[in-house]
């Protein structure tokens, strides 16, 4: 799956918290955002920038630096957790819920 295409469902999961996509997706998805987090935590401008790599969206790497960096602060990872919500209609594929 393309580059461009994770890097938006990271922005879009963090600035609107809550996604439906594909278990396929969404588990390739996780490694992805738990990192952007834990870059938010060290708050340094390297990480900043390295964040900027895998959400390109001013808005969802300012979330990251500000208010997720705080409400994680003490939580050494598993930042995420996929809901299954079963099939979708069209074509039956697995769908997972953050």
């Amino acid at each position: 799956m393309g580059k461009a295409l994770f890097r938006n469902l990271v922005g879009a999961l963090i600035e609107r918290e809550r996604i439906s996509t594909t278990l396929a997706k969404a588990k390739e998805l996780r490694g992805k955002v738990e990192r952007t987090i834990t870059l938010g935590k060290k708050g340094t401008l390297h990480a900043r920038r390295q964040a900027f790599k895998l959400a390109p969206q001013k808005e969802a790497v300012q979330k990251v630096f500000g208010d997720l960096a705080v409400w994680y602060a003490n939580r050494p990872g598993g930042y995420t957790r996929i809901i299954k919500i079963g099939f979708r209609r069209g074509d039956n594929a697995p769908m997972g819920f953050y």
